[in-house]
């Protein structure tokens, strides 16, 4: 699959600090939802985990805490950063679009800060499908994904190639309003701005709950 190989070529290849969704400290979205209470401490699936800081971040938290990625060059730098932190994080290596078992179920929270953006329209019911799938009835999905009005990339229409690449699909409120609805709840979805390595973007960002 293009993006397992565009990804692992990044982690393995580029220092951490030069991939620009690489953040060391945690978004102030989730810190704020945590800090507030909205969120206490339960089992999370951190999806697109990466090399592991917000999943790392979350198990100082007390959260018990299992984080995705495609890349096995991510889950490879993520376990060490556990490793280096000294907490306990299961790290998965597992495409969201094929079979999640490996990952488990009934979890509390879905974590997916910046995956959907990677994933295209026709493959989101079967993604959607999946996150729900590892949700136990009643869990929350946190969704953040890039806004179709965020000026950070150029060119124009849905889809946008980043400079190292990787193809995007940019969102409206709206359209994901229609494709989350069948799966979920929607408790808030809203266009804030979240913070970048190289200046803020337009995001989407959806609370939502397993019906």
């Amino acid at each position: 699959m293009k993006i397992r190989k565009q990804m692992n070529d990044i982690y393995r290849d580029m220092p951490l600090e030069d991939i620009p969704w690489n953040l060391s400290e945690p978004p102030p979205l989730l810190v704020d939802a945590v800090r507030s209470g909205e969120i206490g401490p339960c089992r999370v699936v951190d999806l697109g985990c990466g090399a592991g800081n917000y999943a790392v971040w979350l198990a100082r938290q007390g959260f018990d805490v299992t984080g995705v990625d495609i890349s096995e060059e991510a889950i490879g730098h993520a376990r060490e950063l556990a490793e280096r932190e000294g907490v306990t994080v299961r790290f998965v290596a597992a495409d969201f679009l094929h079979d999640v078992s490996e990952i488990g179920a009934g979890f509390d929270l879905a974590v997916d800060w910046e995956v959907l953006h990677h994933i295209f329209p026709e493959d989101r019911p079967n993604y959607l499908d999946n996150v729900a799938r590892l949700l136990r009835p009643g869990g929350r999905y946190f969704s953040v994904c890039f806004s179709d009005r965020d000026p950070a990339f150029p060119g124009e229409g849905k889809y946008r190639v980043t400079r190292l690449g990787t193809k995007l699909y940019l969102s409206s409120e709206a359209e994901l309003r229609d494709i989350y609805l069948p799966r979920f709840e929607i408790l808030k979805l809203e266009t804030a701005e979240i913070p970048g390595k190289y200046g803020p973007h337009l995001a989407n960002v959806a609370w939502l709950r397993r019906d």
